[in-house]
Protein backbone atom coordinates (compact mmCIF):
# COMPACT_ATOMS: atom_id res chain seq x y z
CA UNK A 1 0.00 0.00 0.00
CA UNK A 2 1.35 3.29 -1.00
CA UNK A 3 1.10 6.20 1.84
CA UNK A 4 -0.21 9.27 -0.02
CA UNK A 5 1.34 12.39 1.36
CA UNK A 6 -0.40 14.69 3.43
CA UNK A 7 -3.85 13.23 2.98
CA UNK A 8 -5.29 15.96 5.10
CA UNK A 9 -4.88 19.40 5.81
CA UNK A 10 -5.14 18.90 9.58
CA UNK A 11 -1.84 20.22 11.04
CA UNK A 12 -3.28 19.67 14.89
CA UNK A 13 -0.97 17.14 17.11
CA UNK A 14 -1.49 13.75 16.46
CA UNK A 15 -2.32 11.65 19.62
CA UNK A 16 1.02 9.90 19.05
CA UNK A 17 2.53 13.27 19.69
CA UNK A 18 1.18 14.58 22.81
CA UNK A 19 3.67 15.28 25.42
CA UNK A 20 3.12 11.58 27.15
CA UNK A 21 3.68 9.99 24.19
CA UNK A 22 7.23 8.42 23.72
CA UNK A 23 9.06 9.83 20.95
CA UNK A 24 8.96 9.58 17.37
CA UNK A 25 10.57 9.44 13.85
CA UNK A 26 8.69 10.37 10.76
CA UNK A 27 10.06 9.55 7.84
CA UNK A 28 9.93 12.02 4.16
CA UNK A 29 10.50 9.96 0.72
CA UNK A 30 10.94 11.98 -2.40
CA UNK A 31 8.29 9.29 -4.62
CA UNK A 32 10.48 10.85 -7.93
CA UNK A 33 13.81 9.68 -7.08
CA UNK A 34 14.54 6.40 -8.91
CA UNK A 35 15.40 4.12 -5.78
CA UNK A 36 11.64 5.03 -4.24
CA UNK A 37 9.32 2.57 -5.58
CA UNK A 38 6.70 0.82 -3.91
CA UNK A 39 8.64 -2.13 -2.45
CA UNK A 40 10.80 0.34 -0.35
CA UNK A 41 7.32 2.00 0.55
CA UNK A 42 6.28 -1.37 1.42
CA UNK A 43 9.09 -2.41 3.39
CA UNK A 44 9.15 0.93 5.32
CA UNK A 45 5.65 0.63 6.34
CA UNK A 46 6.17 -2.44 8.26
CA UNK A 47 8.56 -0.58 10.38
CA UNK A 48 7.25 3.10 10.68
CA UNK A 49 3.15 3.71 11.08
CA UNK A 50 1.28 4.90 8.44
CA UNK A 51 0.89 8.83 10.06
CA UNK A 52 4.80 9.04 10.40
CA UNK A 53 5.24 7.92 6.96
CA UNK A 54 5.31 10.70 3.75
CA UNK A 55 5.75 10.99 0.23
CA UNK A 56 6.17 14.39 -1.32
CA UNK A 57 5.42 15.02 -5.10
CA UNK A 58 6.54 18.70 -5.33
CA UNK A 59 8.42 21.10 -3.28
CA UNK A 60 5.02 21.91 -2.04
CA UNK A 61 4.29 18.88 -0.59
CA UNK A 62 7.51 18.97 1.18
CA UNK A 63 6.64 22.60 2.46
CA UNK A 64 3.38 20.92 4.07
CA UNK A 65 5.11 17.74 5.63
CA UNK A 66 7.36 19.92 6.98
CA UNK A 67 4.69 22.17 9.14
CA UNK A 68 3.32 19.16 9.85
CA UNK A 69 6.54 17.58 10.96
CA UNK A 70 7.19 20.70 13.18
CA UNK A 71 3.63 21.19 14.38
CA UNK A 72 4.06 17.26 16.03
CA UNK A 73 7.18 18.03 17.28
CA UNK A 74 8.57 14.96 15.70
CA UNK A 75 11.99 14.87 17.51
CA UNK A 76 13.77 13.00 14.22
CA UNK A 77 13.28 13.49 10.64
CA UNK A 78 14.51 10.78 8.22
CA UNK A 79 14.32 12.09 4.19
CA UNK A 80 14.62 9.34 1.70
CA UNK A 81 15.47 10.49 -1.74
CA UNK A 82 19.28 11.98 -2.05
CA UNK A 83 21.54 14.54 -1.37
CA UNK A 84 18.98 17.13 -2.82
CA UNK A 85 15.50 15.76 -1.18
CA UNK A 86 17.39 15.86 2.21
CA UNK A 87 18.51 19.73 1.44
CA UNK A 88 15.57 20.54 -0.03
CA UNK A 89 13.94 19.32 3.21
CA UNK A 90 15.96 20.99 5.55
CA UNK A 91 15.90 24.75 4.14
CA UNK A 92 12.14 24.01 4.10
CA UNK A 93 12.27 23.37 7.91
CA UNK A 94 15.22 25.81 9.32
CA UNK A 95 12.97 28.57 7.06
CA UNK A 96 9.87 27.98 9.21
CA UNK A 97 11.77 27.81 12.27
CA UNK A 98 13.44 31.07 11.60
CA UNK A 99 12.60 34.40 12.74
CA UNK A 100 9.93 34.82 10.24
CA UNK A 101 8.62 31.71 9.84
CA UNK A 102 5.61 30.16 10.83
CA UNK A 103 7.24 28.02 13.66
CA UNK A 104 10.12 30.62 14.83
CA UNK A 105 12.17 30.00 17.66
CA UNK A 106 11.20 26.07 17.62
CA UNK A 107 13.79 23.70 17.78
CA UNK A 108 14.84 22.00 14.09
CA UNK A 109 14.19 18.39 14.03
CA UNK A 110 17.62 15.69 14.19
CA UNK A 111 17.27 14.69 10.66
CA UNK A 112 18.82 10.92 9.37
CA UNK A 113 19.64 9.50 5.82
CA UNK A 114 18.78 7.00 4.29
CA UNK A 115 20.67 5.85 1.66
CA UNK A 116 18.15 6.10 -1.71
CA UNK A 117 19.85 8.53 -3.95
CA UNK A 118 22.31 8.54 -6.62
CA UNK A 119 25.59 10.28 -4.96
CA UNK A 120 24.40 10.05 -1.37
CA UNK A 121 27.36 12.64 -0.18
CA UNK A 122 25.33 12.86 3.13
CA UNK A 123 24.69 9.50 4.16
CA UNK A 124 28.71 8.75 3.10
CA UNK A 125 29.17 11.83 5.77
CA UNK A 126 26.88 9.87 8.66
CA UNK A 127 27.49 6.20 7.89
CA UNK A 128 24.16 5.15 6.88
CA UNK A 129 23.24 1.61 5.70
CA UNK A 130 23.63 0.71 1.91
CA UNK A 131 20.17 -0.57 0.17
CA UNK A 132 21.63 -4.16 0.53
CA UNK A 133 19.83 -6.76 2.52
CA UNK A 134 17.48 -4.71 5.52
CA UNK A 135 20.19 -1.69 5.98
CA UNK A 136 17.69 1.11 5.54
CA UNK A 137 15.07 0.01 7.61
CA UNK A 138 17.53 -1.38 10.29
CA UNK A 139 18.63 2.53 11.06
CA UNK A 140 15.22 3.89 11.06
CA UNK A 141 14.41 0.97 13.62
CA UNK A 142 17.53 1.87 15.46
CA UNK A 143 15.97 5.93 15.50
CA UNK A 144 13.18 4.52 16.89
CA UNK A 145 14.59 2.68 19.82
CA UNK A 146 16.90 5.39 20.62
CA UNK A 147 20.06 3.07 19.43
CA UNK A 148 22.08 5.39 17.14
CA UNK A 149 25.54 5.63 18.37
CA UNK A 150 26.18 9.30 17.78
CA UNK A 151 24.80 12.47 16.55
CA UNK A 152 27.09 14.65 14.12
CA UNK A 153 26.59 18.60 14.32
CA UNK A 154 27.49 19.76 10.43
CA UNK A 155 27.43 23.32 9.44
CA UNK A 156 26.23 24.14 5.84
CA UNK A 157 27.30 26.40 3.16
CA UNK A 158 25.42 29.61 3.03
CA UNK A 159 24.67 30.95 -1.00
CA UNK A 160 21.88 33.45 -2.16
CA UNK A 161 19.87 32.54 1.14
CA UNK A 162 20.10 29.08 0.16
CA UNK A 163 22.02 26.32 2.51
CA UNK A 164 23.94 23.41 0.79
CA UNK A 165 26.57 20.99 1.67
CA UNK A 166 29.12 22.35 -1.05
CA UNK A 167 28.87 24.48 -3.91
CA UNK A 168 30.96 25.61 -6.36
CA UNK A 169 32.04 27.06 -9.95
CA UNK A 170 34.50 25.40 -12.69
CA UNK A 171 34.78 22.14 -13.62
CA UNK A 172 32.54 20.58 -11.22
CA UNK A 173 29.39 22.78 -12.37
CA UNK A 174 30.37 21.71 -15.74
CA UNK A 175 30.18 18.14 -15.19
CA UNK A 176 26.66 18.39 -13.26
CA UNK A 177 25.74 20.83 -15.58
CA UNK A 178 26.32 18.47 -18.37
CA UNK A 179 25.08 15.71 -17.09
CA UNK A 180 21.78 17.29 -16.37
CA UNK A 181 21.89 17.87 -20.37
CA UNK A 182 22.65 14.32 -21.07
CA UNK A 183 20.00 13.34 -19.12
CA UNK A 184 17.35 14.99 -19.94
CA UNK A 185 17.90 14.70 -24.04
CA UNK A 186 19.10 10.99 -23.29
CA UNK A 187 17.74 9.85 -20.10
CA UNK A 188 14.38 8.67 -21.66
CA UNK A 189 12.98 5.23 -22.35
CA UNK A 190 15.24 2.32 -22.49
CA UNK A 191 18.23 4.67 -21.83
CA UNK A 192 16.35 5.61 -18.72
CA UNK A 193 17.76 3.60 -16.12
CA UNK A 194 21.28 3.72 -17.82
CA UNK A 195 22.19 7.63 -17.74
CA UNK A 196 20.44 7.79 -14.52
CA UNK A 197 23.28 8.30 -11.53
CA UNK A 198 26.80 6.99 -12.54
CA UNK A 199 26.16 5.91 -16.13
CA UNK A 200 24.79 9.70 -16.73
CA UNK A 201 28.06 11.28 -14.99
CA UNK A 202 30.46 9.02 -17.02
CA UNK A 203 28.74 9.81 -20.36
CA UNK A 204 28.41 13.39 -19.51
CA UNK A 205 32.35 13.63 -19.09
CA UNK A 206 33.06 11.22 -21.76
CA UNK A 207 30.99 12.98 -24.43
CA UNK A 208 30.69 16.48 -23.24
CA UNK A 209 32.93 17.67 -20.42
CA UNK A 210 36.10 16.53 -21.72
CA UNK A 211 35.31 16.98 -24.97
CA UNK A 212 35.04 20.68 -24.60
CA UNK A 213 37.98 21.20 -22.64
CA UNK A 214 39.77 19.63 -25.50
CA UNK A 215 38.87 23.14 -27.44
CA UNK A 216 38.45 25.15 -24.75
CA UNK A 217 40.95 26.76 -22.45
CA UNK A 218 40.15 25.10 -18.76
CA UNK A 219 41.56 28.05 -16.92
CA UNK A 220 40.25 31.33 -16.33
CA UNK A 221 41.34 34.06 -14.13
CA UNK A 222 39.91 34.11 -11.07
CA UNK A 223 40.32 36.73 -7.67
CA UNK A 224 39.28 35.23 -4.10
CA UNK A 225 38.72 37.91 -1.15
CA UNK A 226 38.25 36.74 2.57
CA UNK A 227 35.12 37.83 4.26
CA UNK A 228 34.76 39.32 7.53
CA UNK A 229 36.46 36.71 9.75
CA UNK A 230 40.56 35.57 9.61
CA UNK A 231 40.93 32.90 7.09
CA UNK A 232 43.44 30.05 7.58
CA UNK A 233 45.63 28.53 4.87
CA UNK A 234 45.95 24.83 4.93
CA UNK A 235 48.85 22.66 3.91
CA UNK A 236 48.64 19.09 2.90
CA UNK A 237 47.93 17.48 6.39
CA UNK A 238 44.76 20.28 6.68
CA UNK A 239 46.71 22.11 9.55
CA UNK A 240 46.72 25.86 9.09
CA UNK A 241 50.13 27.28 7.40
CA UNK A 242 51.29 30.91 8.67
CA UNK A 243 49.55 33.63 10.15
CA UNK A 244 46.05 34.03 9.71
CA UNK A 245 44.39 35.79 7.41
CA UNK A 246 42.72 39.08 7.96
CA UNK A 247 39.13 40.38 6.90
CA UNK A 248 39.15 41.49 3.65
CA UNK A 249 42.31 39.60 2.26
CA UNK A 250 42.74 38.68 -1.20
CA UNK A 251 43.44 34.79 -0.44
CA UNK A 252 44.11 34.16 -4.38
CA UNK A 253 44.61 35.80 -8.22
CA UNK A 254 45.46 33.92 -10.85
CA UNK A 255 43.89 31.65 -12.89
CA UNK A 256 41.95 28.82 -12.01
CA UNK A 257 39.92 25.68 -13.03
CA UNK A 258 37.63 25.04 -10.08
CA UNK A 259 36.86 27.50 -6.96
CA UNK A 260 34.14 25.40 -4.46
CA UNK A 261 33.35 25.28 -0.45
CA UNK A 262 31.97 22.61 1.43
CA UNK A 263 31.35 22.15 5.38
CA UNK A 264 31.47 18.15 4.85
CA UNK A 265 34.40 16.17 3.51
CA UNK A 266 31.77 14.12 0.19
CA UNK A 267 30.36 14.76 -3.18
CA UNK A 268 28.57 12.53 -4.15
CA UNK A 269 29.91 8.35 -5.16
CA UNK A 270 32.59 8.87 -1.87
CA UNK A 271 34.60 11.43 -3.54
CA UNK A 272 35.89 13.13 -0.58
CA UNK A 273 36.01 16.44 -2.30
CA UNK A 274 36.77 18.17 1.07
CA UNK A 275 39.01 16.20 3.18
CA UNK A 276 39.43 18.41 5.73
CA UNK A 277 36.04 20.07 5.78
CA UNK A 278 34.79 18.83 9.27
CA UNK A 279 37.63 19.42 11.51
CA UNK A 280 37.29 23.34 12.08
CA UNK A 281 33.88 23.90 14.37
CA UNK A 282 32.34 27.04 12.47
CA UNK A 283 34.46 26.79 9.13
CA UNK A 284 33.81 25.69 5.56
CA UNK A 285 36.31 24.60 3.34
CA UNK A 286 37.67 26.20 0.38
CA UNK A 287 39.63 24.58 -2.42
CA UNK A 288 40.68 26.14 -5.51
CA UNK A 289 41.69 24.05 -8.72
CA UNK A 290 44.67 25.08 -10.63
CA UNK A 291 45.82 21.97 -12.30
CA UNK A 292 44.83 20.40 -15.53
CA UNK A 293 42.21 17.73 -16.68
CA UNK A 294 45.54 15.72 -17.43
CA UNK A 295 46.56 15.27 -13.75
CA UNK A 296 43.39 15.21 -12.37
CA UNK A 297 42.79 11.78 -14.64
CA UNK A 298 46.34 10.38 -13.96
CA UNK A 299 45.47 10.73 -10.06
CA UNK A 300 42.16 10.00 -9.38
CA UNK A 301 41.75 7.10 -7.03
CA UNK A 302 44.12 9.54 -4.70
CA UNK A 303 42.11 12.43 -5.40
CA UNK A 304 38.71 10.75 -5.14
CA UNK A 305 39.75 9.46 -1.82
CA UNK A 306 41.19 12.79 -0.59
CA UNK A 307 44.68 12.12 -0.87
CA UNK A 308 46.49 14.47 -3.43
CA UNK A 309 47.63 17.10 -2.47
CA UNK A 310 49.80 18.98 -5.64
CA UNK A 311 50.78 22.18 -6.22
CA UNK A 312 48.31 23.67 -7.91
CA UNK A 313 45.36 22.58 -4.98
CA UNK A 314 44.99 25.18 -2.55
CA UNK A 315 43.19 24.63 0.86
CA UNK A 316 41.56 27.26 3.04
CA UNK A 317 39.67 27.28 6.30
CA UNK A 318 37.00 30.07 6.32
CA UNK A 319 33.65 31.74 7.62
CA UNK A 320 33.16 33.48 4.16
CA UNK A 321 34.59 34.13 0.70
CA UNK A 322 33.97 35.92 -2.67
CA UNK A 323 34.56 34.51 -5.99
CA UNK A 324 34.68 36.60 -8.76
CA UNK A 325 35.89 34.80 -12.41
CA UNK A 326 36.69 36.94 -15.29
CA UNK A 327 33.81 35.19 -17.15
CA UNK A 328 30.49 33.43 -16.46
CA UNK A 329 31.98 29.70 -14.90
CA UNK A 330 29.65 26.83 -14.26
CA UNK A 331 27.81 26.52 -11.11
CA UNK A 332 26.23 23.83 -8.81
CA UNK A 333 24.70 24.29 -5.57
CA UNK A 334 24.85 21.09 -3.67
CA UNK A 335 25.38 18.68 -6.78
CA UNK A 336 22.49 20.62 -8.05
CA UNK A 337 23.26 22.20 -11.71
CA UNK A 338 22.79 26.18 -10.73
CA UNK A 339 23.77 27.47 -14.31
CA UNK A 340 26.41 30.24 -14.71
CA UNK A 341 28.33 32.75 -12.50
CA UNK A 342 30.78 35.21 -12.70
CA UNK A 343 30.83 36.00 -8.91
CA UNK A 344 29.24 34.20 -5.95
CA UNK A 345 29.67 34.71 -2.29
CA UNK A 346 30.16 31.75 -0.27
CA UNK A 347 29.40 31.85 3.72
CA UNK A 348 28.82 29.34 6.73
CA UNK A 349 24.95 29.74 7.32
CA UNK A 350 24.25 31.13 10.97
CA UNK A 351 22.59 27.75 11.57
CA UNK A 352 23.75 24.21 11.78
CA UNK A 353 21.79 21.31 11.97
CA UNK A 354 22.22 17.66 14.02
CA UNK A 355 23.11 14.63 12.21
CA UNK A 356 22.22 10.90 12.94
CA UNK A 357 25.58 9.19 12.94
CA UNK A 358 25.75 5.27 12.62
CA UNK A 359 29.17 4.86 13.18
CA UNK A 360 29.26 7.04 16.39
CA UNK A 361 30.43 10.97 16.85
CA UNK A 362 33.83 11.40 15.43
Amino acid sequence: MLVQPLRSTDFRRSPAALPSAEPKVAVLLNANARKVDARVVKLLSHVVPEEDLFLSRSPLDARRIAQTVLERGYPTVFTGGGDGTFMGFVNEVLQQVGPRGKFAGQTAPRFGILKLGTGNGIAAFVNASSTRGDGILNDVVRARAAEVPGVRTMDLVQVDGQRAPFAGLGVDGKVLNDYISVKESLGKGMFKRVMSGGGGYFSAVAFKTVPHYLTSSVLVECEVVNGASEAYRLGADGQAVGAPLQPGAVLFRGKLMMAAAGTMPFYGYGFRMFPHANDRRGFLQLRLGQVSPTQVLANLPRLWNGRWAPEGLHDFHAREVTIRFARPMPFQVGGDAAGYREQVTLSVAPESIELLDFNGVQ
